[in-house]
């Protein structure tokens, strides 16, 4: 028998999302129907069950959020879908996941808002709620896909990335990209690289669930495994029982952060193309990444020397990456879905370095190849 070759497929981005999630051995969903997300929680419906998974159509986005974070509790890889309000719903329960270090993964299918805004149109308006919707000082993994491969191995990560580190991980999707079809070839499932949590080494009676260790990432024990786990979402000691301690509710904090800050490199992901000798650039996420590198190749033709960073993680925003490019070109074009959310990032770590040129379109439609090659050739000419 012939070794098992890879299979091409023509898939949407949001049916690709569910192929990657269960690549990555998600087996609980809980969700609510919201346009343009509900084919993620429609084709889950029908293949969980099939690999002994479990499926939740909830009442509402704040059950959907507490049934996955009770999932991920009882050491099942779990997840959720949605789109902005929605989205919004959650971010209570975010924070709740964020405090007691509960790995779970949040795609968000953005589209026009605010409140019920445009339902069927693309937008990236969400970006900042990603990192910042749910309150206080709080570690967050933020990542954005940009095509229907993009959409399965991105989704991938998501999970390693949220069980290496404990941590919520928010998948921004947008309409575009999620009812794009195309043709794409998966990885086998030997291929596909799959983490899970670390799950403790001691007996029961010497477990600590939220003790200290180099990597800041505790091991997590799943209810029912005979190891006791206080779960609350007030600031707590390492036995996870509330304290006031000022030292203790130090550790806490510096202890979040830290785990972050420490895997920056495994996190923090990007794509580069026509950098080395750019003079300008481009950084774009999601599907105006695609239209992007569409400008960029058709700038390269006519001899401008301009290269693209696509951000694959939005948050932790990924400076190092971006400050050598800052140096390095005289201008950089940042075109968005929304009145400058990404900029605003770019504009932080630039410090005056170049000249930050902004690109907006807020009425419902994706921004084109030519209207950012017309901006790269104005660029280019002053």
């Amino acid at each position: 028998m012939t070794e098992k070759q890879r299979e091409r497929r023509l898939l949407q981005g949001n049916e690709a999302i569910v192929q990657g999630a269960l690549a990555a051995q998600c087996r609980f969903f809980a969700g609510y129907p919201i346009t343009p997300a509900s084919e993620i929680a429609e084709q889950l419906s029908m293949r969980l069950p099939a690999v002994n998974g479990t499926f939740i159509q909830m009442e509402d986005e704040i059950a959907s959020i507490g049934a996955v974070i009770g999932a991920s509790l009882a050491g099942v890889k779990a997840m959720t879908a949605t789109s902005g309000p929605g989205f919004a719903l959650m971010q209570e329960n975010l924070g709740f996941a964020c405090a007691a270090e509960v790995p779970c993964v949040i795609v968000n299918v953005m589209r026009g808002g605010p409140s019920t805004g445009l339902p069927t149109s693309p937008a990236q308006g969400d970006v900042q709620m990603a990192r910042w919707g749910t309150h206080g000082d709080h570690p967050v993994i933020v990542l954005a896909v940009s095509s229907v491969l993009d959409s399965f191995t991105i989704t991938v990560t998501a999970f390693n990335l949220s069980e290496r580190y404990r941590v919520p991980v928010v998948v921004l999707s947008d309409e575009v990209v999620a009812h794009t079809r195309e043709s794409v070839e998966l990885p086998l499932k030997k291929e596909v690289e799959v983490v899970d949590r670390i799950a403790p080494g001691m007996p029961p009676d010497w477990y600590k669930p939220y003790q200290e260790d180099a990597r800041g990432v505790p091991p997590m024990a799943a209810f029912g495994d005979g190891y006791r786990h206080h779960v609350t979402g007030l600031v707590h000691d390492q036995d996870g029982f509330p304290t006031q301690n000022p030292q203790e509710v130090e550790k806490f904090h510096q202890r979040l952060a830290m785990k972050i800050t420490k895997g920056l490199p495994d996190i923090q992901l990007t794509k580069k193309m026509y950098m080395d000798d750019a003079e300008l650039f481009v950084v774009a996420y999601g599907s105006v990444a695609r239209s992007a590198l569409r400008a960029v190749e058709e700038a390269q033709k006519v001899g401008i020397k301009v290269g693209l960073l696509q951000l694959i993680t939005l948050f932790p925003f990924p400076r190092r990456t971006l400050t050598p490019y800052l140096q390095q070109c005289h201008s950089v074009l940042v075109p968005e879905l929304n009145l400058g959310q990404m900029s605003r990032e770019v504009q932080r770590v630039n410090q005056g370095q170049c000249t930050v040129v902004k690109q907006n379109r807020v009425d419902g439609k994706l921004i084109t190849p030519q209207e950012i090659y017309n901006q790269l050739v104005k660029l280019s000419d002053g």
